[in-house]
């Protein structure tokens, strides 16, 4: 069996002689043996004690709201504009590449089939009115009309295993991370096609286009490297490197900070805008990978898959629960923690701050929790946060 996921370098390696045929072989066996199939794709609605309920500690202040389950390989996920829809990309799935839930039900409104293919990562226009979501297997962007749930448009980014996408700051241009391409594609959404591949850092994956339109920065995920790429020049420079595995960016401009997710050395980093230093802001658990600000910046929320079941094989569940870390964004406090399921993986805040939502991919489940305020979180100093980590290892 063979899972399509950021886990593990030998496996990552493989990746770039994969062909199509062999790429849907891997895909049927994963899920015959998960029993994550198409046609057995049925939404539920949990509000009984699940086990990640049961498995919370005295003093967590997030609020299980209820778990929507039997969702194959539930990649990514963004709430809309709104805040009224959750898009989640199904990464191994022909008949739907996208499932769309009722934010405040959990129930399963609407599937979009994206050409027989599955879908990576999703984003939205600032108004609302488009998604777009990434295709790995055909290195292909869809753009989907919001209100009408139909496919506008497919680009292809004229490289290999497409992963992440941003904007320009004007939005007439969407970046793409291109993992066995190393290289980034810039599609040009007037013209509706790719216009310039720049190479990348090894195995790119997360994305950080700046306010003002000069600059993008690169998570390289094989030698853990962090990149600037002058977007005038088209020219990079690598910043640092940790010999780790970066995954995932996202910043805070008015503080002129950016953090990223390292998974083989199980921090989030900080970089400064104006000086290019990295310096380490917080330890993880195992595994980080999705990471999330709060609308007002105040928290950074951080996904951790938990250990690997073994070196060779991050694809079954391993010794130990994954977790949601939240952490004070200015000074890395930790104010709270959820013990999560096997693989937490996609992971989104509600724009309002209300509710986070986070994917558990190996059990195919979304997990929705009410959001404490801010100074909820931080006022209690006696209240044992750390008493989580109990937990966290599987009896």
């Amino acid at each position: 069996m063979f899972f399509f996921s950021d886990g593990n370098k030998k496996e990552i390696k493989r990746q770039g002689t994969i062909t199509e045929e062999i790429f849907q072989e891997k895909v049927e066996e994963t899920k015959k043996e998960t029993g994550q199939n198409d046609k057995d794709f049925i939404e539920t609605r949990e509000t009984k004690p699940t086990e990640g309920e049961k498995r919370s500690f005295e003093d967590q202040l997030v609020k299980k709201l209820f778990t929507t389950s039997l969702i194959p390989s539930p990649k990514g996920l963004a709430f809309s504009k709104s805040g009224e829809e959750i898009w989640v990309t199904l990464l191994l799935n022909k008949t739907r590449g996208v499932a769309i839930f009722d934010a405040k039900t959990g129930e399963n409104v609407k599937n979009i089939n994206l050409n027989n293919g599955g879908g990576v990562e999703i984003i939205f226009s600032s108004n609302g009115e488009k998604a777009y979501v990434s295709q790995m297997e055909t290195a292909q962007i869809f753009e989907i009309d919001t209100a009408s749930k139909e496919i506008n448009r497919v680009f292809s980014t004229e490289s290999t295993w497409t992963k992440v996408l941003t904007f320009s700051p004007d939005e007439k241009f969407l970046y793409t991370s291109n993992w066995v391409g190393h290289d980034i594609s810039i599609i040009d959404l007037e013209l509706g096609k790719t216009i310039k591949r720049i190479p990348s850092v090894q195995e790119p994956r997360g994305l950080y286009a700046t306010n003002d339109g000069k600059n993008l920065y690169v998570a390289g995920f094989k030698n853990g490297e962090i990149q600037k790429i002058n977007l005038e020049t088209k020219k990079g420079q690598v910043l640092f490197s940790s010999q780790g595995a970066m995954r995932h960016i996202v910043g805070n401009e008015e503080k002129g900070v950016l953090y990223i997710s390292d998974m083989a050395k199980g921090v989030i980093w900080k970089l400064f805008l104006d000086t290019g230093k990295v310096e380490e802001f917080v330890k993880t658990d195992n595994n980080p990978n999705t990471i999330a600000l709060s609308p007002d910046k105040k928290i950074l929320f951080v996904s951790c898959r938990g250990i690997n079941r073994s070196d060779g094989n991050y694809y079954s569940p391993g010794p130990e629960w994954g977790s949601v870390l939240l952490f004070d964004a200015e000074n890395g406090k930790l104010l709270d923690a959820i013990i999560a399921g096997n693989q937490p993986t996609a992971l989104d805040i509600s724009p309002k701050s209300k509710m986070l939502t986070f994917s558990n991919f190996l059990d195919g489940t979304l997990e929705f929790y009410e959001i404490p305020s801010f100074s909820k979180l931080e006022e209690d100093q006696d209240r044992k946060v750390d008493a989580y980590r109990e937990k966290l290892i599987k009896e």
